[in-house]
């Protein structure tokens, strides 16, 4: 199975408008993208599988497709 982007650490490492509520700051700084309770992005919608920032999210998010069968069945395999 390939990776998902959905539970993936997410270092946000330039500024493509990524909203604060969506971003977790370590003790150092640094940015990711927040992750909920459930180890998920807290940016993706839980019924539909879609990134509610498409067009803000980060780079490495990008290498991914939205929706895809491999976050349905990494879903599927937590829940």
């Amino acid at each position: 199975m390939l990776p998902c982007c959905c539970r993936m650490e997410v270092m946000i490492i330039s500024d493509t408008g990524v909203p604060d509520k969506h971003i977790s700051v370590d003790k150092w700084g640094g940015e990711t993208m927040l992750r909920l309770d459930d180890g998920w992005c807290s940016a993706v919608n839980r019924d539909t599988f879609l990134c509610t920032i498409y067009e803000n999210r980060p780079w490495i998010c990008r290498e991914f497709e939205m929706g895809s069968d491999e976050c349905r069945e990494e879903f599927n395999v937590i829940r």
